[in-house]
């Protein structure tokens, strides 16, 4: 077992009891209920065991559940299994399941309290321990400069907002994609969670990445996870950032920022959203500040969430032109990510060489870059290396000849790579 194995085998620092008493789940009993009806509802006949697997509570817990609604006529036995009983619905319970199955249709692990929420996210808050070299290592498939991984340095540690600028193709989305790996520790994530009664689902199997373990001294209500790594581009717009109730089904969805606390959430190419930069930087001044964010239910209902995560905005626009001096002070950390110089374009290129299995020697690469710079291009970018080298490969593979790295391969390459002013290309086709 490698080191970030036995780091991640670690129980996190939250770490709740399986509860063996109703008052342990912490939630309305009336909920319990609704989803032990709906449980029913849905496959007509259960035993203690199916159920508690389905909600993931514990037998003790709901023996006692199955016995009241078994005296008030809306459980019955069918047989036995085992040591364990079939139960069904009686035709007052089915009623009564068709009832709340009409209100809300969510089946599936019992949520957690919305205090408890509170509880686990402010103790799984990240503490980063980390120096140049450390980082360095971390990061070691980026070619980066001592002056950037010294600014990004502090920036991981702080755990604080950050926004990366710079010219495109630097590497500012690689860079952000990576800071993941500075967590070396798992959480705890609830399936969903109760606020006035009504479920919110919070686990998204799409964005968070379970962990295949199992411990049955754990509160089955919550799964082990890597920490979150939730990246949006332009495809950003208000709602994304706020609860959603599916009509169908009446059951809520947890919003973006929540999926990504205690991990990373990437606003990358900010100030392209269909949201504007200042309709979000607005929507966050508070978050940002406090490290809380407010919610409401579809019927006025608001509550508070934690806001605890690392926001990173990426972004190669003009800060300025995006946000007041108001905002960006709430942001504390923020990187320039420049174009590289020469020899960091000549690793590169070496990288992306021996990736591919492609000729590598340093002359070629003094003619690429001498291609880069010409046709009044004054800046060397991170991207240039792959780019070119996937052009030349995709040459080859069209001219059905091994691949090559000529001066004539090259200069096509770059042809077909940059774009040229349309004036000095136009042709005069008037007769």
């Amino acid at each position: 077992m490698n080191g970030a194995d036995k780091t991640a085998s670690r129980r996190p620092a939250f770490w709740p009891a399986v509860p063996t008493r109703l008052a342990d789940l912490r939630i309305p009993k009336s909920v319990v209920i609704d989803l032990i009806l709906r449980h029913l509802h849905m496959d007509g006949m259960t035993s203690l065991e199916t159920t508690s697997r389905t909600l993931k509570i514990s037998t003790p817990v709901l023996d006692p559940l199955y016995r009241e609604l078994r005296q008030q006529h809306l459980v019955e036995v069918k047989g036995a299994i085992g040591e364990d009983y079939a139960f069904t619905l009686t035709n007052a319970g089915r009623d009564l399941a068709a009832e709340r199955f009409r209100v809300c249709r969510y089946v599936g692990p019992a949520p957690v309290s919305i205090r408890d929420y509170h509880l686990a996210t402010k103790a799984q808050s990240a503490t980063i321990d980390v120096d140049r070299d450390g980082l360095r290592q971390a990061l070691s498939d980026l070619v980066l400069s001592d002056r950037l991984l010294d600014q990004m340095g502090p920036a991981i540690v702080s755990q604080r907002s950050l926004f990366l600028y710079g010219p495109s193709g630097n590497g500012k989305t690689s860079l952000a994609e990576r800071l993941l790996r500075m967590y070396r520790d798992s959480i705890l994530i609830p399936y969903a969670v109760e606020v006035d009664a009504k479920i919110v689902v919070l686990f998204d199997p799409v964005v968070h990445q379970p962990l295949d373990r199992e411990d049955a001294e754990l509160d089955a209500r919550w799964v082990p996870c890597k920490r979150p790594f939730i990246m949006v581009g332009g495809e950003l717009v208000p709602s994304m950032l706020e609860m959603h109730q599916d009509e169908s089904s009446g059951v809520f969805a947890a919003p973006l920022q929540m999926k990504a606390n205690n991990g990373i959430f990437l606003i990358d190419d900010f100030g392209r959203q269909v949201m504007s930069p200042r309709e979000l930087l607005n929507r966050w001044i508070v978050p940002l500040d406090r490290r809380v964010d407010y919610l409401t239910l579809s019927y006025g209902i608001k509550f508070q969430i934690p806001f605890e995560m690392m926001v990173v905005f990426s972004t190669n626009l003009n800060p300025e032109d995006l946000a007041d001096a108001t905002f960006l002070r709430r942001i504390q950390n923020k990187v320039f990510v420049e174009p590289v110089d020469a020899p960091t374009f000549n690793e590169i290129w070496r990288r992306v060489a021996i990736q591919k299995k492609l000729p590598y020697d340093l002359e070629t690469v003094d003619y690429v870059r001498g291609l880069c710079l010409s046709d009044g291009r004054s800046e060397l970018r991170a991207c240039y290396p792959m780019d070119l080298c996937n052009i030349i490969v995709s040459i080859s593979e069209y001219e059905k000849r091994p691949i090559q790295m000529t001066k004539s391969d090259l200069q096509r390459a770059v042809n077909l790579y940059f774009t040229q002013s349309y004036q000095k290309n136009t042709i005069d086709h008037s007769w």
